[in-house]
Parts: structure tokens; sequence; C-alpha cells
């Protein structure tokens, strides 16, 4: 059986490993020049089933509104984006309930939890060497409210296996001394003991040359230019080489997906949302955090890999525009060096690496994995901010659904696309 996957990012290549450890023959089709060179490139860098609450939650879109033209904004909309958004937009907002947050979030976690443990016994089989790291992430607080806010939805979420700890500001800086300097402004902190840190980029480069060497063929700088269709299969892939011929194809192609997918009349709602990250050496701060830290009131992640530190943050809908906005970036600095001044140490415009990337986001802040109406074609996308969390889970589970077996975890609460207007999920059938 071949197995076509469109894309070698982190979905597309845990998806290959999968398919190749259940027999398949996997070709992995990539456009960029090696894998994991667009989105999974610079992110965030944390594994973190504490961050598995959509975008789209009660609030959001008031949100939204009030940080309109603003570049610091954590979540900024460019008006230019509006006409492209005509029927992303709606079902965001239709997401944005109580009701749909919670049953959104409650899946994510599921998988979250299942791509973690899936993560893990890839590193024992394989030795994969990633910069990881596994003290857990710290989510400061300054505002009491907010604080009390998260703490709700953690107890939400705790029977569904999320596990977490509340810490008081004397409790954040003894586990992170980091947080010394401007400790007294905190109310607290949820500590997460069970998230990692690793880099995407080097885990997927790594994997992918794991499994190449075990008979995965990677084509690299080749892009695809349609899917070709018999009835209701899939036959070929245009390809900028030429063809080749499947018996299966997973898309994974992120943002890009629905494009390709809408040739084949299948209907995915992914939207581009872009992300940005400064990558700067630790060394000069000697001091520099252990534990990762997201800044709840803030909106950025310091994370520590290997020898090195990065600042995450933004989320702006600008379409597929993937270059750093100076003024973003800077938004980002600023916000480190108010939580963190000794980042100055290590910060200098001329040697810090800046990347932003277009993360591939469904209204419902799920993602899309399984068969498709065509009987052949499957798509793996749409995980938004969760794409390196949910890469290896994700992948096992499109990989279980193309072999024909049953997913090692209920899938019974991703609502299929097509019946639902709010422009949810997949499990198992997508159109």
């Amino acid at each position: 059986m071949h197995t076509v996957v469109l894309g070698a990012g982190a979905l597309g290549v845990a998806t290959a490993h999968y398919l190749s450890r259940l027999g398949h023959r996997v070709t992995v089709i990539e456009r960029q020049p090696g894998a994991a060179l667009e989105t999974s490139f610079g992110n965030g860098a944390v594994i973190h089933a504490s961050e598995v609450e959509p975008w789209s939650q009660p609030g959001m879109p008031l949100k939204i509104l009030k940080w309109l033209g603003r570049e610091d904004a954590p979540m900024l909309l460019r008006l230019k984006a509006l006409p492209h958004i005509l029927r992303w937009g709606p079902a965001f907002l239709a997401n944005c309930t109580e009701a749909r947050f919670v049953a959104n979030a409650a899946a994510n976690l599921r998988l979250a939890l299942y791509s973690l443990k899936s993560l893990q016994e890839i590193r024992e089989e394989t030795g994969i060497e990633y910069d990881l790291g596994t003290k857990g992430v710290l989510k400061i607080y300054r505002n009491p409210e907010a604080l009390a806010n998260a703490r709700r939805n953690c107890a939400m979420l705790a029977p569904h296996g999320l596990i977490f700890e509340e810490l008081s500001p004397a409790q954040c800086t003894a586990r992170e001394p980091a947080l010394e300097e401007t400790g007294a402004s905190l109310c607290g902190a949820l500590y997460f003991p069970r998230d990692e840190v690793g880099d995407c980029h080097k885990f997927v480069q790594e994997l992918a040359r794991y499994n190449e060497a075990r008979g995965t063929a990677f084509h690299y700088s080749m892009s695809v230019t349609r899917l070709v269709r018999s009835g209701n299969r899939i036959v070929a892939v245009a390809t900028s080489q030429g063809m080749i011929e499947a018996d299966n194809v997973v898309v994974a192609l992120g943002s890009f997906s629905p494009a390709l997918l809408r040739q084949v009349g299948i209907d995915v709602l992914i939207y581009p949302v872009k992300g940005v990250s400064i990558t700067v050496p630790a060394a000069p701060w000697n001091e520099a955090p252990t534990h990762a830290i997201i800044d709840d009131g803030r909106m950025f992640g310091l994370i520590r890999i290997g020898d090195r530190l990065r600042a995450a943050g933004s989320a702006e809908i600008a379409g597929f525009d993937a270059t750093p906005m100076p003024a973003r970036v800077q938004a980002i600095i600023d916000k480190v060096l108010q939580t963190f001044p000794q980042f100055a140490r290590c910060y200098s415009r001329g040697t810090a690496k800046v990347w932003a990337g277009l993360r591939p986001v469904s209204p419902s802040g799920v993602g899309y994995m399984g068969r498709t109406s065509i009987r052949n074609l499957f798509v793996n996308a749409g995980h938004g901010h969760l794409g390196w969390t949910m890469s290896c889970g994700a992948g096992r589970l499109v990989a279980e659904i193309v072999a024909g077996h049953k997913p090692e975890i209920d899938l019974s609460g991703f609502p299929a696309l097509s019946k639902t207007p709010l422009g949810a999920n997949v499990a198992g059938t997508i159109g």
C-alpha cells in the first residue's frame, strides 16, 4: 500500500512515521528544501496540555474589536484580511459560546495528552535529541480575576486529565528564581508539571532522517500542483516534477491545505494566523529561567531551548504574509523586558533570530483529522497554535484511520465537517 503524505512539517512527518510503522510504503512531498522549514521551524517550543483552550472562546470577539489597530495587541486583526474571512470569521464567532469552548477544549486536551504519550514513545524508540526540557511550564498572573478564570478553566479540564498546581507569588519565585526581580507584581501562577519543551525543527528533521533511513521517500523542493481524481478516488498527485501515483493521500499542508482540497470539492475552514518568535543565546544571562514561562497578562512565552532562549507570542490575522512585522517584534521584546529586565543581556538586534510562521487555525480551534468524502483522501491540518503539541498524536491517529484501524482514543467528541455550521473539525470523516 503506497501512501503519499503532502507536507514535511511536524504533522506530515509524524503521520509518515506511523504509516511506515503500520507497513505502508510512504512518500513525503515537501516544497521546501528540507523538513520543518515553515510553521514548524521557530514555534513556541512547548508541548503543553496547559494551553489547549481554543482562541475561539467567550469574550474573544469583543477583545479583538478592542485591539483593532494596536500593534502591541495579543491578537491583531488586519482590516485588509476581512474580505478573506467572510466564512471563517462567522464560524469562529459561532464557536465563542461557553458550550462550544468547553467541548473544544476537552477534545484538544484528550488529543494533547495522547500526543505527549506518543512523543515520549517516539523519543524512547528513536533516541532523537532535540533540546528536551521536562521541568514543566509556569503560567504567571498579575490580575487576580484572570487567575481565577484560569483556575476555573483548569478545574473544568481536570476530570479530563489536566494536572496543575496553583502557586503563590513566593512559591513562584522559589520555583523559578529568574522571576524574583519583578515577582512582587505577581498575584500567583499555575504550574503544569507534565508539559515539556523541545526544538520542533530539530525533532522533525531528526524524525525525517530516521524514517528516510528505514525506507520512507522524502522529495524536497517539490511542489504539489493538483490532486488527480478518478471517480471517488485520488489516483495520483501532480507535482512540479511529474506525477506520483498513490493508493492513499494525506494532506498535511497546514494553512495551504484548503486551496488544494477545494480543487476536488473538499471544504475545510482553515485560516493562517501569524505568530512571531525571537531566539537569542542564553549564555550572557547566567540566571535565565529554567522553566518555560508563559506571561498571561503580557501574552508572551519565554522558553529555554538548550543553550538558547526563545520569546514567542503574537497572533496576527493578516493573510498569507509570513513577514515578521518590526512593530510586532518590538512589542514582544518590550513585554519580555518588563517581566525579565535581564533579558537585555541576551538580546541584540544584530544577533537575535527573528522568525514568523503561519499557524493553521480552524474556527473551533480543533484540528481536522481523518478521511474525507473521497475514499482514499485524508487530512491532518488546522491544529493552530497547538501543531507541535498535537503532532505525534494526530499523526498516529490519522495513520490508524488510513490503515483502517480503530483509533486508540475516543473521537466521538470531534464533530464532522459539513454537518454543522460551526466549521468544526473531523473525526474520521471530512466532507
